[in-house]
């Protein structure tokens, strides 16, 4: 693949993000909307902006020697004739080549490289027009910026710069050092037997969460993702592709291996060559653009394993009696979704916004339908859609592309990206806020807010993350247990929306799964949809005060600003089959009407048909009385039971999904 080496970085803050400005023609200013738009940057009715210093904003802290230039619709043909990738600074452009010459231009490139196969949805969402400028680096950005945004063929000029980690999470705490042999007493209940042989599964109160206080204090049962009912449905399946879009993901890893994404062209190719001809070498698990290479790396000191310890929640290997669980890791047959590892942080080194263009880009032609991103902006570094727009329109256009072109065989017509909202308990962190993404907050394992999580409006989807300063006993168990680096034991603990926002894309995963399981296919905003609405409501839960190591919290201020609640991988499901789902709170008797299920139509008799395996899972009774049925469970579960009626002697079934939990909306959390 074209392009220098990057720069080194000599001084990281893991706990501190700059502020990078980049610029936007306003163009984009005036479009930007407060809803989602599919590809805000593809206006056809723009205003004429040709004033050249309308193009431009600000140079603060970018990168020298480089500018991002989008071409006008009408000029690219132009451009792309007298351009190619072999770093060329002529366009077939008079002005703007004056103006290259001016500023002593070294190179002239496309953002995204030229592979034939996927040329057409490059075009379709614009993403052909972005180029990179590069120059001599002792000219003024500024300068620079305005001679070219004076050409009227030029329609952006934005600045480049790093994308610096934001990984406010606290370091990995190894599961050795919280678990000795002696301590090692967590069960399942008397009588149950796990759905799956790796021993540490129990210790994933975030996959279910018994409410035992020997693991860790405070701890309400049900606060979990409920994925065990889920796996009696579907596990994964291969054919769906999740890009992890961060550190590198250790694909060695005993728990990983197995699931991860290979490229077979590469790894059955020649080292240094693009064998598959997609203009990238030796990409055989993703690729690193970080270092602008193929072989992605975990071994640098500065390596934390945040990549690896998100892509175990996603799809660690399940039923191979090592380790920890993946949410869509298979059932041990080689049957769990696939991991790309899209390297944007490796060590000392970082990727820029135009690499994580190029990045996105990848994993949309390699074929991945969910992009998983634990990282972003601090809070308040972006402060609405419109900033965003202009400061980061390419990023916004790369988004577009992902989530609107299609991949051959998906049963999702496009794709779905999932963000981490933040952790200095704030607004929402941009890419997260911006719209047309899945904005992830993070629990404890009580359902109120973690400590460090950022909320607000744009906030679509809560999950658990773990609370590291706020349980009183073996706080580190608290947290989200996954795969980590070799250093730190393979397994270990970590807290944040990092590591609830792999909790949604799993479930986003598992429900692909099963849609390819059932021959269904999805739009993405469909989709986006279903997992919006597969949720548990935490609003019974954001009162009074949540009392932790460093203050307190007024959970009424968290009222609503969660998202639509905790994602339930139950829910997901039963929206995928289709099957109406209703949440009854344990012990407490919730009367239905089962004739709601035929629509217009009144039944002459209502009859409830429950397996005796799913009146034990529940602890289920009912009764019924006409039309309705009382039912009461005692367990947290999940089952499906059968609506019989007769109508003009026609008899007529529709199956039912009871969810049982600790509490339920007032609306009984129909679907």
């Amino acid at each position: 693949m074209a392009g220098s080496e990057s720069r080194i970085v000599e001084c990281i803050n893991l706990m501190v993000m700059k502020k990078v400005y980049w610029t936007l023609v306003a163009i984009f200013v005036a479009a930007a909307l407060g809803g989602c738009v599919n590809d805000p940057t593809e206006m056809e009715n723009a205003p004429d902006m040709s004033a050249g210093s309308r193009k431009i904003l600000t140079s603060a802290e970018a990168e020298a020697g480089e500018l991002l230039v989008k071409f006008s619709k009408e000029s690219i043909a132009a451009v792309e004739a007298g351009v190619t990738r072999s770093e060329s600074t002529r366009t077939g452009i008079q002005p703007f080549d004056a103006a290259l010459k001016e500023i002593s231009a070294v190179s002239v490139e496309r953002v995204i490289p030229v592979v034939e196969q996927h040329e057409a949805d490059a075009r379709a969402s614009g993403l052909h027009r972005w180029y990179r400028v590069r120059f001599n680096d002792q000219v003024s950005l500024d300068e620079a910026a305005r001679k070219l945004a004076a050409v009227e063929d030029v329609e952006v000029v934005q600045y480049d710069g790093y994308v610096a980690r934001n990984f406010t999470e606290m370091s990995a705490v190894p599961y050795n050092n919280v678990w000795s042999s002696d301590r090692d007493q967590i069960n399942t209940r008397s009588g149950e037997t796990p759905k799956f042989n790796d021993p540490m599964l129990n210790k994933q109160w975030h996959y279910k969460n018994t409410g035992d206080e020997t693991l860790v204090s405070p701890i309400k049962e049900g606060c979990d993702i409920n994925v065990e009912p889920a796996w009696e449905f579907c596990t994964g399946d291969p054919s769906i592709i999740v890009a992890v879009m961060d550190e590198g993901v250790m694909y060695k890893h005993e728990d990983l291996a197995a699931n991860m994404w290979v490229n077979q062209a590469e790894l059955n190719g020649q080292k240094g060559v693009d064998d598959d001809g997609n203009g990238y070498v030796d990409d055989v698990y993703g690729y690193n653009f970080a270092k602008d290479q193929g072989d992605i790396t975990w071994t640098d000191p500065e390596d934390s394993g945040h990549g690896t310890h998100v892509a175990g929640t996603i799809s660690a290997v399940n039923n191979n009696g090592i380790g920890v669980c993946g949410i869509a890791g298979g059932s041990g047959n080689n049957d769990g979704v696939k991991i790309m590892s899209i390297q944007i942080f490796a060590g000392r080194y970082q990727s820029t916004i135009s690499r994580n263009v190029d990045a996105i880009y990848y994993a949309t032609s390699m074929g991945a339908s969910i992009l998983q991103c634990s990282w972003g902006l601090m809070s308040g570094a972006i402060n609405s859609d419109e900033q965003y727009l202009d400061e980061r329109s390419i990023e916004a256009n790369a988004f577009a592309h992902f989530i609107n072109t299609k991949r051959p065989g998906s049963p999702l017509n496009g794709g779905i990206i999932i963000f981490a909202a933040g952790n200095e308990a704030g607004a929402c962190g941009y890419p997260a806020a911006y719209p047309s993404v899945v904005c992830v907050t993070s629990l404890s394992t009580d359902f109120t807010p973690s400590v460090f999580t950022n909320y607000g409006m744009p906030a679509d989807i809560a999950a658990p993350g773990g609370d590291l300063y706020y349980h009183k006993n073996l706080s580190d168990a608290g947290q989200v247990l996954s795969t980590v680096l070799k250093l730190d034991g393979m397994y270990a603990y970590m807290s944040g929306t990092s590591m609830s926002c792999p909790h949604v894309s799993g479930v986003a995963a598992l429900g692909l799964s099963y849609a390819k399981q059932l021959g269904k296919t999805f739009e993405p905003d469909e989709f986006r949809d279903m997992v919006l609405a597969s949720v548990n409501d935490l609003d019974p839960y954001l009162t009074g005060v949540k009392k932790h190591n460093n203050g307190t919290m007024n959970l009424v201020e968290y009222k609503g600003k969660m998202g639509s609640g905790m994602i339930d991988a139950y829910k997901m499901l039963m929206a995928v089959r289709g099957t109406p789902a209703i949440t009854v709170e344990q012990d407490k008797p919730t009367t239905i009407s089962l004739s709601k299920y035929y629509g217009d139509v009144t039944a002459l008799s209502c009859m409830l048909e429950v397996s005796d395996a799913v009146k034990d899972k529940l602890g289920l009774t009912f009764t019924v009385e006409g039309n309705n049925a009382t039912i009461t469970c005692s367990k947290q579960s999940a089952g499906l039971v059968t609506v019989k009626s007769s109508v003009g002697g026609t008899s007529m079934s529709r199956e039912v999904a009871i969810i049982c939990r600790a509490k339920a909306a007032s609306n009984g959390g129909w679907l």
